[in-house]
């Protein structure tokens, strides 16, 4: 990590995944701070890269009509590795791709995309699947429903500095 973190900023970033609307009076009910302290560490935390967004996530009803589609893609064990690192950018910049793993496995790249309707997701796999050399193969499981989307990551005493 890019700077020491102690409890507070453990603390402070289990909340703010939870919330991050809460206010810093509100901050303080559960951290041991004051509201003036506990901004200056969340704007420290940001500055530091710490924080990597403040986003909204949206309700399933709010979203219900997309089509998502997860996407398992292999690519050629022979291709350049900058036509994998194309591919990769490629998907990483497309609107339709919430999510794009480098994995280890039987595969080589796992991607979350979400269209609104199979003929978009069909122009989409033929773009950049289909149509990309680096691209071994790929697989395709589409998403019946949502069970529980909590991107966080719970921080631990193990990741406070010593």
């Amino acid at each position: 990590m890019p700077r020491s973190l102690d409890r507070f900023d453990i603390a402070l970033l289990n909340r703010v995944q939870e919330d991050v609307l809460a206010t810093a009076e509100r901050l303080a009910r559960s951290v041991p701070l004051s509201p003036s302290a506990i901004a200056r560490r969340l704007r420290g935390l940001r500055k530091a890269g710490l924080i990597a967004a403040d986003v909204a996530i949206l309700a399933p009803a709010a979203t219900a009509d997309r089509l998502r589609a997860i996407v398992q893609v292999q690519v050629h064990e022979h291709a350049e590795e900058k036509g994998i690192a194309a591919l990769r950018a490629r998907l990483a910049a497309a609107p339709e791709v919430q999510l794009l793993l480098n994995i280890a496995g039987p595969v080589d790249l796992m991607v979350l995309v979400v269209t609104r309707t199979m003929r978009e997701f069909n122009a989409f796999a033929d773009t950049y699947f289909a149509a990309d050399p680096a691209v071994r193969r790929y697989e395709t499981s589409f998403v019946k429903s949502e069970v529980k989307n909590r991107p966080a990551v719970r921080l631990d005493e193990g990741d406070v500095a010593r």
